[in-house]
């Protein structure tokens, strides 16, 4: 059985490199550009998995060139691939833009991803229950993701990623929730906290046991057991965060299945993002554990 089960999004991602982020109704010259596999899901799966966990992957892609390549991929990093074929719809893309310091502007295309089903998640039932740990995020239905959670028997740890109102049931069935400032106050219906006072009162407005609230180059917030404390980054040069939060969630999920605190966790987990984020791309910018380990 898989360590790590991740029930998610897989995409094929066009990134064009700009020296500034466009303005509405803004057209800007970019200065090159590149195609990659993506997805959250997808690139969670990959960095747990140059992290040398056993990983399985469960999703949707279409019939189509994209997924085959996606799926090729998944095979080449040596990920247990539980992933349909999809005879309808298109594998999902993503369109990113990343400018001279790093920063992205995201839209996504869900295709194959939005007919993630209940039934799809059933098929891989006992996966899932047995896995140490699963790691959901938001770019497939929120059922899928609410009936990965239930059946699991281990660890669930859910990025809320992208940002959107949450039934209670979903959340009481998460033990960790990782979400960055914005989703948090999407969460919680409130403004993006700015102190640590504030994060935490936020994430005591809901019912899970442990929250990390990802700051960027800032690090990690972590509520858990009453206690917060924050964990700095790494201080790197960064040209490109596209994966750098997923990279985390995988470097959680990678520590909490070697049986790490939560705070030991986002210890390890600013590592894998910092050195991420050094880097262009998804999947491409995503670190080994001998990279994370030597990052100075």
């Amino acid at each position: 059985m898989a360590a790590i089960v991740v029930v998610g999004s897989l995409n094929l991602d066009t990134t064009a490199r700009v020296g500034r982020l466009p303005r509405a109704g803004e057209t800007v010259l970019g200065t090159g550009h590149s195609t990659d596999t993506g997805g959250k899901g997808a690139n969670q799966a990959v960095a747990a998995a140059r992290l040398g966990r056993r990983v399985s992957m469960i999703g949707r892609v279409g019939n189509d060139d994209a997924g085959r390549r996606i799926r090729s991929v998944l095979e080449q990093e040596h990920i247990d691939a539980q992933v349909a074929v999809d005879d309808v719809a298109p594998t999902g893309m993503a369109f990113i833009t990343v400018d001279d310091v790093g920063e992205n502007m995201i839209v996504v295309s869900p295709g194959a991803n939005a007919a993630v089903s209940i039934a799809d998640v059933e098929r891989a039932a006992d996966l899932i229950a047995n896995a140490t740990v699963l790691l959901l995020q938001l770019e497939i239905p929120t059922e899928a993701v609410h009936h990965a959670a239930m059946l699991c028997r281990g660890t669930v740890i859910l990025n809320p990623a992208p940002a959107a109102e949450l039934p209670t049931g979903l959340l009481e069935a998460v033990d960790i929730l990782v979400p960055n400032r914005t989703e948090l106050a999407v969460l919680t219906d409130t403004e993006p906290g700015d102190s640590a006072d504030e994060i935490t009162r936020q994430l005591d407005l809901l019912p899970v046991a442990s929250g990390i609230v990802t700051l960027g180059a800032d690090g990690a917030l972590v509520r858990s057991g009453g206690e917060t404390i924050t964990v700095p980054a790494p201080r790197v040069d960064a040209v490109d965060a596209t994966a750098a939060g997923d990279a985390f969630c995988a470097g959680f999920a990678d520590a909490i299945a070697a049986g790490a605190t939560p705070v030991e966790a986002a210890r390890w987990a600013v590592r894998v993002g910092a050195v991420t984020a050094t880097r262009r791309g998804a999947q491409a910018s995503l670190p080994n554990r001998t990279e994370v380990e030597t990052l100075t």
